[in-house]
């Protein structure tokens, strides 16, 4: 039976979308996500190593996966922070498809790790923490943040043992990173790069719904984790390979229906106005000690590396 994308729905795009899915003979809930140039918009400007930036690129994933649940206006907060080369790790997803993120990483124990191995893992990177997940679903709603400690564990395990452990949700998650290789014949001189790509896989078995719909049997949720589970790195990542073809793939024993299409781009909240309004909270003698050699104040933005530029005369100026 082929996917249900019910009529008047826009086409599924390859590249940059969550995909939110339901497989109609045993009701579990799934979503399905691709990023690529949002991908990279987000993560280039920072200039990271390989090992971060690929952290970084699976934790923006998972937000995505996770955030594209949430009404309009929502948002949702991913940071992991550890003892590893890679210590801090922080996704931010606004409904509806918004996405930005960092990291802050150890150069020192990225060496260490590159002497270890020559291709590190995640989960190495990592080592020993804490994942928090804070849920905002909007105005008038209640925030809510949920903490899990983490051992060494894959990124993925780690959201998914969350939404088991805290909010009792049976939930499978497969993500993947990688960097493609993009030129093309056609220009006189052809321009060649890497760019990043990442995709991931999100099933849980929600229960009983407000609608009366019945609750998902246990033989039901443990065939729809089987065959998610059959997922390979490739097919998350491969754009050619349509979202609807690999649903198919995967479910057909079960017939899917798309139920929402969301497209994801960067963003950032950061402006100089911002900016100024928080340097303007300090007094004169702390404005004079960050300024730079040239006597000026420097802000650079910890999502999208924007640097706002101000001298004392200009903050002194506005304070009036």
């Amino acid at each position: 039976m082929p996917v249900d994308v019910p009529p008047g729905r826009p086409q599924i795009p390859s590249d940059d979308v969550v995909v939110a899915f339901r497989t109609q003979n045993s009701n579990i809930r799934g979503r399905l996500v691709r990023l690529g140039a949002a991908l990279d918009a987000i993560v280039a400007p920072h200039a990271m190593p390989d090992l971060p930036g690929r952290a970084l690129s699976e934790a923006l994933a998972l937000a995505a996966l996770c955030g594209s649940a949430l009404p309009q206006g929502g948002n949702l907060n991913l940071m992991m922070r550890s003892n590893g080369a890679v210590s801090i790790l922080v996704a931010d997803y606004a409904a509806s498809g918004k996405l930005r993120g960092y990291a802050r990483y150890d150069g020192a124990k990225l060496e260490e790790l590159a002497k270890a191995s020559a291709r590190a893992n995640i989960s190495a990177a990592l080592g020993d923490g804490h994942l928090a997940i804070t849920l905002d679903s909007g105005p008038g709603e209640e925030r809510y943040q949920g903490v899990l400690a983490f051992e060494d564990a894959p990124l993925s395990a780690t959201v998914a043992a969350y939404f088991q452990q805290r909010e009792n949700l049976p939930t499978f998650i497969r993500s993947a990173v990688a960097e493609q290789y993009v030129g093309s014949r056609k220009e006189p001189q052809p321009q060649t790069r890497w760019h990043r790509r990442a995709g991931g896989l999100m099933v849980q078995s929600l229960g009983a719904s407000p609608d009366d719909e019945p609750e998902v049997s246990d033989d039901a949720w443990k065939r729809v984790e089987m065959l998610a589970a059959t997922v390979e790195d490739h097919e998350l990542l491969d754009p050619a390979l349509t979202v609807e073809r690999l649903l198919l793939r995967l479910f057909h024993e079960e017939a899917v229906s798309v139920e929402r299409i969301i497209p994801l781009s960067a963003f950032c909240r950061c402006s100089r106005e911002k900016v100024e309004n928080v340097l303007l909270a300090f007094g004169a003698g702390e404005l004079s000690d960050m300024r730079d050699d040239n006597g000026k104040i420097v802000v650079t933005c910890e999502f999208c590396t924007a640097r706002y530029v101000f001298s004392l005369d200009e903050l002194q100026e506005a304070s009036r």
